[in-house]
């Protein structure tokens, strides 16, 4: 078992343990210096504590300048050699200053804190109302504003309250059915403005994608024992795409990394039917790029708002909607992501409800713009294609 939360939630199958090769205690090595590219590390066995100063001078022995290298990581270890004794081995990372090695990375000790879930006591409740939590932008991964971790927090405390709201609006609604919104741009990717977010971005694309399905699954722990019908649906946005060259997407509409995180979790769910065998998740079909279901009675539809111009989301819904064939046009309601800024807007008795952003800023932004973000989430009741109350949770 991992010593914290985050080894836990990032622990993979790998291969077995392989036995070492034996070893002679007298004439093992003492110390060993790697040095590659921009990196470096100094291990030192001695029964002696070393410190950075004492690591940095083995550089220097090795005919590097310390000066021009910062420690960016360390770790100690002790075991139980053949003769009895106690071994001691001392590891400091290094990284050249100035270059991306040596880049502040997130604690990825840390980045899973809060995700530890607290399943509620409340017994799975019916009704005939629906409970919506919104949510989109969490764009794990880039280093703007408070960077993972602020995001994270974000996330994860915006859940735990959406839960808690459900219990209250109870107060007033019967309510069977919750319903879980993931509007895209959920990773931070490498694919957008054609890769020239790749150094402010500081997890690899699968740890983005892990980070991201695992607060999916918090969400699954959280709501499942709340509701009798829980829903999960999840579309793709333009961060998110799997595949794209020249700032065009090369495969299929569908081939998103934030789709595919949903469809993990359903596969998750899939190992329980006892706990989750009322939980149902939807992503779009073959090349598609919306998903439309009920929600007690609300036809909802979900997408992500690079499919249209800003302030233009009625117009390609009417576009939408003159296909027949497109269950848009029977949709009551539009969920999307992607402009980082709650807007509600209605036509008629149709309704656009666009959450903002979970990420506290776009920096870019700031200097064009000089405004900064403020995320939350959105929960809203529906029922028979009527919205209200609505609330954005911060």
């Amino acid at each position: 078992m991992a010593d914290n939360l985050t080894e836990q939630l990032l622990a993979k199958p790998v291969g077995p343990t392989i036995a070492p090769r034996a070893t002679n205690p007298e004439r093992d090595f003492t110390r060993q210096v790697e040095v590659s590219g921009d990196t470096a590390e100094v291990t030192v066995r001695s029964d002696v504590q070393v410190d950075e100063s004492a690591a940095a001078n083995f550089l220097r022995e090795q005919g590097e300048d310390p000066l021009l290298w910062e420690v960016t990581g360390f770790r100690a270890s002790e075991w139980t050699m053949a003769n009895g004794s106690t071994g001691v081995s001392t590891r400091y990372s290094f990284a050249r200053r100035g270059t991306v090695a040596s880049a502040e990375r997130p604690p990825l000790d840390e980045l899973f804190a809060e995700i530890r879930a607290q399943k509620p006591a409340a017994k799975r409740a019916e009704g005939d109302h629906g409970f919506m939590v919104a949510l989109g932008d969490t764009q794990f991964g880039k280093i703007d504003g408070d960077g993972v971790e602020g995001t994270l927090k974000r996330a994860i405390d915006g859940i735990d309250r959406a839960a808690e709201l459900l219990e209250l609006h109870r107060l007033r609604f019967d309510i069977g059915h919750v319903h879980l919104a993931w509007l895209g741009d959920h990773t931070e990717g490498f694919v957008s403005q054609g890769g020239s977010n790749v150094w402010r971005t500081r997890l690899t694309q699968t740890e983005q994608i892990r980070l991201h399905r695992r607060v999916m699954l918090h969400a699954l722990l959280t709501f499942a024992p709340l509701a009798e019908r829980l829903t999960q649906a999840a579309v793709p946005g333009n961060h998110d795409q799997a595949v794209r060259i020249q700032g065009k997407g090369l495969t299929r509409y569908d081939d998103s990394h934030d789709t595919e995180s949903l469809i993990a979790v359903a596969d998750a769910a899939q190992l329980n039917p006892e706990a989750f065998g009322h939980v149902e998740f939807f992503v779009p079909e073959t090349d598609e790029l919306t998903v439309v279901l009920p929600v007690a009675g609300t036809v909802v539809a979900h997408a992500h708002g690079h499919q249209w111009k800003p302030g233009k989301h009625f117009e390609w819904w009417k576009g939408q909607a003159f296909n027949t064939a497109s269950p848009m046009h029977q949709a009551d309601l539009l969920l999307a992501g992607h402009l980082h800024h709650e807007h509600i807007d209605s036509d008629g008795r149709r309704l656009f409800i666009q959450p903002p952003a979970l990420e506290s800023e776009s920096t870019w932004w700031r200097h064009a713009k000089g405004t900064t973000g403020h995320p939350g989430l959105i929960v809203a009741v529906t029922k028979d294609g009527a919205v209200g109350p609505l609330e954005v949770v911060r």
